[in-house]
């Protein structure tokens, strides 16, 4: 039996699926834990009529601006519940093969490798499915769990930079951004085979 239309990837554990307009109350559980928001916002919380009017709608605009990209609901696949997003989508006027990978999970999803997880499915379908040549991910610095996220699913540091935007603790630090391009996915894919096979 075949997927539905609106599932992008599965994983051993996770289903990542298109977001729908049913979805705004996932996305404000999501961005109302001060926690998760701590390397975004700082820890300030999105209202709920920005989630309804701005973040939400922009997602479902990326799903036709970009086909095949954008942040995906993502789904436990033991009980169905909803974890957090994963998103793969290519920067308005960025180089072309190139995307972004990122990743906002709940806090009780945190420390079970699921971002990981859900990450390398975006890669594997990025690369096979989508064409990509690289793919990127960025967060602060000081974000030691979104960097090991990162190394887990395949990237490598590349640059540390500060960025134009309002400071946040810890910003000072700067961004960092971790990258995978094709080749090096295509290697590390050939050697997983071969030690799988071995």
């Amino acid at each position: 039996m075949d997927a539905p239309a609106d599932v992008v990837a599965e994983t051993e554990r996770l289903v990542l699926r298109r977001f729908t307009r049913n979805d705004p109350e996932l996305l404000v559980e999501l961005d109302s834990d001060p926690a998760v928001m701590r390397h975004l916002t700082g820890g300030r919380t999105t209202p709920r009529i920005r989630v309804e009017t701005a973040i939400l709608p922009a997602m479902l605009r990326d799903y036709d601006r970009h086909p095949g990209f954008g942040a995906f609901a993502t789904h436990a696949k033991a009980d169905g519940a909803f974890i957090g997003w994963c998103m793969l989508l290519p920067e308005d006027g960025g180089p072309a093969g190139e995307a972004e990978l990122g990743y906002r999970l709940r806090k009780a999803a945190w420390g079970n490798g699921y971002a990981a997880e859900g990450s390398r499915a975006l890669i594997d379908y990025g690369f096979t499915d989508r064409g990509l040549t690289r793919i990127f991910a960025e967060t602060m610095a000081v974000n030691t769990q979104s960097r090991r996220v990162m190394e887990k699913a395949g990237l490598h540091y590349e640059y540390t930079y500060l960025p134009p935007f309002a400071p946040i603790e810890g910003s000072e630090h700067g961004e960092v951004r971790y990258v995978i391009d094709y080749g090096q996915w295509h290697a590390a894919s050939q050697r997983k085979n071969l030690q799988e096979l071995s």
